[in-house]
């Protein structure tokens, strides 16, 4: 799939679309987001929450919550100005936050099965299994 013609544009600030696919290399993910490979992988051992998948042969493949995450490093810390460490701690804290947020009670006192950021985890999910389903049928 390719990125959408003002992604190219948006190489500097790293504002591009992320496009719908189930795992990025690490190129992708730096053309993305406006960040070198060598500051994403140094971002790996600084912040827990942004693990890659790495495959069998060593590659880095990012998902779209890890280049959400680096979106979000990239903002604390260039945007914001926080250090290393403060980002981490507010990163802790918006992830704390938004368990808060998303708790079963919230579902129940709405009446609806499943709270609204489980719809689109559901939706997320089922166009990653259908992705997968096409490569396999595709070998």
């Amino acid at each position: 799939m390719t990125l959408p013609a003002t992604a190219g544009a948006d190489k500097q600030s790293g504002t591009g679309e992320i496009p719908d696919k189930l795992y990025f290399p690490i190129r992708e993910v730096a053309r993305i987001t406006g960040v070198e490979t060598y500051v994403l992988r140094f971002w790996e051992t600084q912040f827990t929450m942004f693990r890659p998948f790495k495959s069998k042969s060593g590659h880095r493949r990012y998902r779209r919550k890890d280049i959400e995450v680096v979106l979000e490093i990239k903002r604390l810390l260039y945007q914001q100005g926080f250090t290393i460490p403060g980002a981490r701690n507010q990163l802790k804290k918006n992830k704390s936050r938004s368990r808060a947020d998303s708790s079963p009670a919230r579902g129940r006192q709405t009446g609806l099965p499943f709270s609204e950021p489980s719809r689109s985890a559901f939706g997320r999910i089922r166009r990653e299994l259908d992705e997968i389903l096409t490569i396999l049928e595709k070998t």
